[in-house]
């Protein structure tokens, strides 16, 4: 099914136009996790949403208190931070970042535009720094070299999921199970990553529609049914045990 077309502009916003059809230059299905710490709303929901139609997964803060307890999880590839944020500043988040030791690179935005805040960025540990007002096409080919370049540095080893029998290697997005690989749709693999990253822990039908389909509102379907169905004969049709649980009027779990 076709991606829907952006507007090329939102209406009333000095949020620059994005391309009816962005580029990829990262390769297709390669999404990754992206935090998103932006407190201006029209911007946030641009972004996301540009990014979203890229094949990443976004998860949204508003202010730097907020993002800063959202990024020292590490489970994100990719920060992008405002520098002017209620509550705690950019650079106030990037600096505690570093000095928890939490390595995940991070492109700053901001409408500071002189050399000494673009130094003052970058000096306080940035990765990149972009200037608002900027083009979609733009940050999308920041956004894929930051990714490539974290992942040029990664031992796939210290990367690996494994639950039991199952093994996830996140970078190439490749599953086996007991040896055997399995073939997972780009849907179906973004569930069983989701699952392997909360392992033991009850994932709501609510956390799945945020984190995976980045729906925001519950809309009235099966369609995490249909898909969890779907993982489950994969997941664990021929091997003994299995894997992915229904927990009865709560959600569902991954556990060995």
């Amino acid at each position: 099914m076709p991606r829907a077309a952006l507007p090329s502009r939102l209406p009333g916003s000095a949020v620059p136009a994005m391309p009816q059809h962005p580029f990829r230059s990262y390769g297709e299905n390669m999404g990754r996790k992206i935090l998103l710490i932006e407190d201006d709303r029209e911007t946030a929901s641009y972004l996301a949403k540009g990014l979203g139609q890229e094949g990443h997964s976004v998860e949204q803060a508003t202010n730097g208190q907020d993002g800063l307890f959202r990024a020292t999880d590490g489970s994100f590839d990719l920060i992008i931070l405002d520098r002017m944020l209620p509550v705690l500043d950019g650079l106030s988040v990037l600096k505690a970042l570093r000095a928890a030791s939490i390595e995940t690179p991070v492109l700053i935005l901001s409408a500071l535009a002189s050399v000494g805040d673009r130094i003052e960025g970058l000096e306080h540990g940035s990765d990149d720094y972009l200037v608002k007002p900027f083009s979609f096409a733009e940050l999308l080919a920041r956004v894929n070299a930051l990714l490539r370049r974290r992942e040029a540095r990664l031992d796939p080893a210290d990367h690996r999921l494994t639950v039991g029998d199952l093994e996830i290697d996140p970078l190439s997005r490749s599953v086996r199970r007991g040896g055997k690989k399995l073939d997972l749709k780009p849907r179906e693999y973004l569930l069983l990553e989701y699952f392997a990253r909360n392992e033991g822990r009850v994932v709501t039908r609510t956390m799945l529609l945020e984190q995976v389909w980045d729906y925001h509102f519950d809309p009235g379907t099966n369609v995490i049914d249909v898909h969890v169905s779907r993982l489950r004969r994969k997941l664990d049709e021929g091997f003994e045990k299995p894997l992915l649980h229904t927990v009865r009027g709560a959600g569902y779990m991954l556990a060995a």
